[in-house]
């Protein structure tokens, strides 16, 4: 599809954005932190994948690496040229190097991490010299990934003090 196809008066970007969004959701319904995150190639979504480092005690299992091994298998390769990753958190530093060395073309991200993001917030891993370049664009729907994510924290403190009424 080309860049600026509308899709129900949303943007492609927003279209996929939602698509992991909808992923965050299954991550929060799990109690796990509410990251989703969808691999396209051609237009498609071919891989879809939330956090699980929780559910499976694997500190390994975030959005993006779940999502990454999908497409690979998906395509039987381990480089995953002409594929795009969208991602409701931008990635840590773990999950920019797995985005490096699958070769994933450009990286869309939601909210922005203060702490541990490793593309804008805390590095900028993805401008350094590397075997592959990936582009990157953040603050696609910031505003509903980062809420998602302060709804999650917000519940998830109010459980560890024992309020009623609190989430998972």
């Amino acid at each position: 599809m080309p860049e600026n196809t509308v899709i129900d008066n949303l943007s492609l970007h927003e279209f996929f954005m939602e698509a992991a969004l909808k992923e965050a959701k299954k991550a929060y319904d799990l109690g796990e932190s509410p990251i989703g995150c969808v691999i396209v190639k051609d237009g498609k979504i071919i891989a879809r994948a939330h956090n699980l480092r929780q559910t499976r005690q694997d500190a390994t299992l975030h959005a993006e690496m779940s999502c990454i091994s999908k497409a690979c298998r998906k395509l039987s390769a381990w480089h995953i040229f002409g594929c795009d990753l969208y991602v409701t958190l931008e990635p840590c530093y773990m999950c920019a190097g797995a985005i490096i060395q699958s070769h994933i073309r450009h990286v869309y991200f939601g909210a922005y991490d203060p702490k541990g993001g490793a593309v804008c917030s805390q590095n900028r891993l993805f401008d350094l010299k590397h075997n592959h370049h990936v582009e990157y664009d953040g603050g696609i729907l910031e505003a509903e990934c980062s809420q998602l994510l302060k709804d999650f924290f917000k519940s998830l403190r109010a459980q560890k003090k024992g309020h009623p009424g609190s989430a998972r």
